[in-house]
C-alpha cells in the first residue's frame, strides 16, 4: 500500500503524556493510516526524522488574529505556524467577529474587509471561502450577541452560534458592556453552552489584587450552570498581587477536585501585552466609551482627579511600561510611559489618560508584572495548558505593522516553553510539555481526532529538533520566527518545511458537533 507521506526512524510523542517511541507514521489523505516500521518505498513523500521528535500539531487555544484581522489578511499566519501551531481558536476574550448584530460591532470592526456576513454560520461559510493556512475554530464572544435591553435576545443569538459551529462562550468581566448582566443572567448563559457541550472561556475581571473573587465568581457559575470552565492566560499582575498566586492555584485545585472541570491556559513570558485601559479603576472601565472618554478628556471632573488618584495609588513601575501599539501618536510606540513623561513634562498619570483619550481607548502595552517563579508553578499544573495569547504575522506585510510592535509570545511561545522549560531549566518533561501543546488542548476543547498520534486521527503532525527548537523573538525586534521545527503537516499536507512555509493553504474550518 503506497502512502502519501511515511515519516521514518523519529522519536514519536502521541499527545498523550507517554514517552516516546520510535515508530514510522504512514499518511493517507488527511489521516494517519498506519503506526508501525515502514519500508523506505512506502511513501509517495518520505520524511527522514531520524534525531528529531515527532508529536501533533500544537493547538493554540488563545488566540487573536480574528479580531486583529490578520487571519484574512496575512493567512499563512507564519508566526504560528514557524511554531508548529496546526490549530487556533479565535473569538476569544469575550469578542468574536459573529455574530454581527449590532451598529457598535460594525464601528468597532476598523477594516478594510467587506463583512458580508452577519450570522456564525455566514461567517465560518465566508472563512471556509478563503485561504487557510491553520486549522481554525472559534468561540462566541459575550460582546457580540449581549444586549442589557434586550437579554432573552442575547440567549436566542447564542442558541444561534452554537448551534452553527461555535464551541463555546467567551468572556471579559473587566470590559465595560459586561458589568450589565448579573451573576443569574450569566448564569442562563452558561447553561446553554452547557445543553451544547461546549466550554465557558473567561478573560479573569481582575488580574491583580482582586484575582481571588475573580475567580470565585467563575467557579460560582459554573458550579450554577454545570459548565466547562477555562480560564485565559492566568496570571497574576503585579508585585503587590503575587502573593495571591498560590491561593488562586490552590482555589483552582480545589475546585477540580470537587469535580469542576476547571483548567486554564499561560504564556511563558514575564511582560503581559494588554490594553492600557484595563489599568483604569473598574468603576470607570464598566462605563460605555462615552462616558469614560468624557472623563478623561475632563481635567478639572472630580472623576478625572479621582482616575488620576487611583492610578498614583496601584504603584506602577512606568519605566517598565512600554507603549505597543496606538491607533495615533505613533511616534510614542517602543517608548516607555517614564521616557514619554520625560520628553513632555506632564505625569505619568495624565500621559496614560492623554494617550487613552487621544486614541479613543485603543492603546497596548507590554508591562513588567508577572513573576517567573509563578510562570514556572502554573506551568507544572496538571490542569494547565500553554498558549500564545498571540496574533499570527506573515514576514509579506510587515510594513504595515509601523505602528505596533507585537508580542514575542506571536512568535515564540511553543518553542520558548522547550527551550527555557524544558531543556534549560528542566522544570517539565518533553511529554508533559507536548501534552500540554497537543493532547490536552484538544480534549479541552472536544476535539477527538487531532492531539494525539494514533491510527485515523488527522494528520497534524510535527517534526522538530530537540536540540536547537528555540524563539528568537524579542520585545524591541519582535518580527523574529522561530527555529527548530523542520517539518509541519496539516491534514495530511507539508504546510512547511525547512524553514519556509510551502503555501498549501491546508487548513479547514473546525465546527462544534
Amino acid at each position: 500500500m503506497a502512502y502519501d507521506i511515511v515519516i521514518k526512524d523519529g522519536s514519536v510523542f502521541n499527545g498523550k503524556g507517554s514517552k516516546p517511541e520510535k515508530i514510522d507514521i504512514g499518511i493517507k489523505g488527511d489521516k494517519i493510516d498506519k503506526l508501525g516500521s515502514l519500508n523506505l518505498k512506502a511513501g509517495k513523500k518520505t520524511i527522514d526524522a531520524k534525531g528529531k521528535f515527532v508529536c501533533p500539531g500544537f493547538i493554540d487555544l488563545t488566540t487573536h488574529s480574528d479580531n486583529h484581522w490578520t487571519l484574512l489578511s496575512q493567512p499563512i499566519q507564519k508566526s504560528l505556524l514557524s511554531q508548529g501551531v496546526t490549530t487556533m481558536l479565535g473569538g476569544n476574550c469575550g469578542f468574536s467577529l459573529a455574530p454581527v448584530i449590532f451598529a457598535r460591532d460594525l464601528k468597532k470592526s476598523q477594516t478594510k474587509y467587506n463583512i458580508n456576513w452577519r450570522t456564525m454560520g455566514e461567517f465560518l461559510s465566508h472563512l471556509s471561502n478563503n485561504d487557510l493556512s491553520l486549522n481554525f475554530a472559534t468561540l462566541v464572544g459575550l460582546s457580540a450577541i449581549q444586549d442589557e435591553n434586550h437579554q432573552e435576545e442575547s440567549k436566542f443569538l447564542l442558541e444561534g452560534a452554537l448551534s452553527e459551529g461555535a464551541f463555546g462562550l467567551s468572556t471579559n468581566l473587566g470590559f465595560a458592556r459586561s458589568g450589565y448582566w448579573p451573576d443569574e443572567k450569566l448564569s442562563e448563559l452558561f447553561g446553554i453552552v452547557t445543553k451544547h457541550n461546549g466550554i465557558t472561556k473567561h478573560h479573569l475581571e481582575d488580574e491583580g489584587q482582586n484575582i481571588l473573587p475573580s475567580i470565585s465568581r467563575l467557579i460560582n457559575l459554573a458550579r450554577e450552570s454545570n459548565s466547562k470552565l477555562h480560564i485565559s492566560h492566568f496570571k497574576v499582575l503585579g508585585r503587590g498581587a503575587w502573593r495571591f498566586s498560590y491561593g488562586a492555584r490552590e482555589m483552582m485545585r480545589n475546585a477540580r477536585s470537587s469535580g469542576l472541570p476547571l483548567t486554564t491556559d499561560f504564556f511563558p513570558y514575564e511582560k503581559t501585552g494588554s490594553n492600557l485601559f484595563m489599568f483604569l479603576p473598574a468603576w470607570l472601565r464598566k462605563m460605555d466609551k462615552e462616558e469614560i472618554l468624557e472623563i478623561l478628556g475632563s481635567p478639572k471632573n472630580v472623576q478625572h482627579q479621582s482616575v488620576i488618584e487611583y492610578l498614583k495609588s496601584i504603584t506602577l513601575h512606568y519605566d517598565r511600561i512600554t507603549i505597543a501599539s496606538s491607533l495615533k501618536n505613533s511616534e510614542n510606540v517602543g517608548k516607555t510611559i517614564a521616557r514619554i513623561s520625560a520628553l513632555t513634562e506632564l505625569s505619568p498619570e495624565e500621559i496614560i489618560i492623554s494617550l487613552l483619550f487621544m486614541n479613543s481607548l485603543d492603546v497596548s502595552v507590554f508591562n513588567e508584572v508577572i513573576s517567573e517563579t509563578d510562570v514556572k508553578e502554573i506551568l507544572k499544573e496538571e490542569y494547565s495548558i500553554v498558549a500564545s495569547d498571540g496574533v499570527g504575522y506573515d514576514t509579506t506585510d510587515l510594513s504595515s505593522n509601523s505602528n505596533e510592535l507585537p508580542h514575542p509570545r506571536s512568535f515564540g511561545t511553543f518553542p520558548r516553553v522547550f527551550r527555557k522549560f524544558v531543556r534549560e531549566d528542566d522544570i517539565i518533561t518533553w511529554e508533559e510539555a507536548i501534552h500540554k501543546m497537543t493532547g490536552l488542548p484538544a480534549a479541552i476543547l472536544g476535539l477527538k481526532d487531532r492531539g494525539i498520534i494514533a491510527k485515523d486521527a488527522k494528520a497534524d503532525i510535527v517534526i522538530f529538533n530537540p536540540e536547537t527548537i528555540s524563539d528568537y523573538s524579542t520585545y524591541e525586534d519582535p518580527f523574529q520566527f522561530s527555529r527548530g521545527i523542520d517539518s509541519v503537516i496539516i491534514n495530511g499536507s507539508v504546510s512547511f518545511e525547512n524553514g519556509t512555509e510551502t503555501n498549501n493553504f491546508s487548513g479547514r474550518i473546525l465546527k462544534k458537533k
